[in-house]
């Protein structure tokens, strides 16, 4: 007879358990020590996150140098620039009603060169006419006012001057001096574009500048920054044309941000003379 197995009675066998199974779960204890040491570590790297990055990007601002190694300081004195812009725009918007009653805006001046050379021609033109003599039509009634009111006795004329001698000390005279400029640039700005360009100077240097818009205007920040510092010197909105000295406050670089708000590309051209170390333009 032939033994059949029957499975159902056969001995079952345990399975094996993995012994990291068994072993219980433990926990890292949590000592004051350690929430403190970590504390102090988040602290630590959210303030040099602040300083090292978030202070150049926002605000410009960098002590320690390494956002302007990064770009970072320019990328937040731009946005300053920018802010300072719009609200210079608001304000700007806000004073048009009030501006429109009272009187219109005076014309700007005209350039140092074009008075100049107007000053040049009135003198030339002075020199002329004392070589050639004035009109009869002028000499006539003076002539018949000599007659008229006769000098007393014991009052001594003085000796008329000599035109020509006149005219030839006139003509010797020396020109008014024109400044020496070191540097010129010109820069096209499209509507809406800006630029800036700053003269690397020391404290207390000054240097002299002329810049137009060449027909046009423009939007202006002359600022400075450098050494942990920043100073906004002059603001102009609408502007043709600006001259003058720049006297450093401290080291660093100092210069104009300008921004085209025409609806048509406009040419600002820039001179410099003085005491910088060099010009700093893209």
């Amino acid at each position: 007879m032939t033994n059949r197995f029957d499975i159902s009675k056969a001995p079952l066998r345990p399975e094996p358990r993995h012994p990291a199974a068994a072993a219980p779960i433990q926990s890292v204890p949590a000592t004051p020590g350690g929430l403190i040491r970590s504390t102090l570590l988040a602290a630590g790297a959210a303030g040099a996150i602040l300083v090292l990055f978030w202070l150049p990007a926002e605000y410009g601002i960098d002590p320690t140098g390494v956002g302007g190694l990064t770009g970072l300081t320019e990328m937040g004195e731009i946005k300053q620039q920018l802010a300072a812009e719009a609200e210079a725009d608001v304000q700007a918007a806000a004073a048009a009603p009030v501006a429109a009653v009272e009187n219109t805006p005076a014309t700007a001046a005209p350039a140092p060169e074009i008075l100049e050379r107007l000053d040049r021609i009135d003198a030339q033109l002075a020199a002329i006419s004392a070589v050639i003599g004035t009109p009869p039509s002028l000499t006539e009634p003076a002539a018949a006012a000599t007659v008229v009111a006769e000098p007393a006795p014991e009052a001594a004329a003085a000796p008329a001057p000599d035109p020509v001698e006149a005219a030839v000390a006139e003509a010797a005279a020396p020109e008014p001096a024109t400044p020496e400029w070191r540097d010129e640039v010109s820069y096209t700005l499209n509507p809406g574009e800006g630029i800036e360009v700053k003269l690397s100077m020391e404290e207390g240097q000054t240097a002299r500048f002329f810049w137009t818009a060449n027909g046009s205007v423009v939007n202006f920040d002359l600022h400075g920054d450098g050494s942990g510092e920043s100073i906004s010197y002059e603001q102009g909105r609408a502007v043709p044309e600006a001259s003058g000295d720049l006297t450093a406050a401290f080291t660093g670089n100092h210069g104009w941000f300008w921004r085209n708000r025409t609806e048509a590309p406009v040419t600002v051209t820039l001179r410099t003379g003085g005491d910088y170390a060099e010009i700093k333009a893209p």
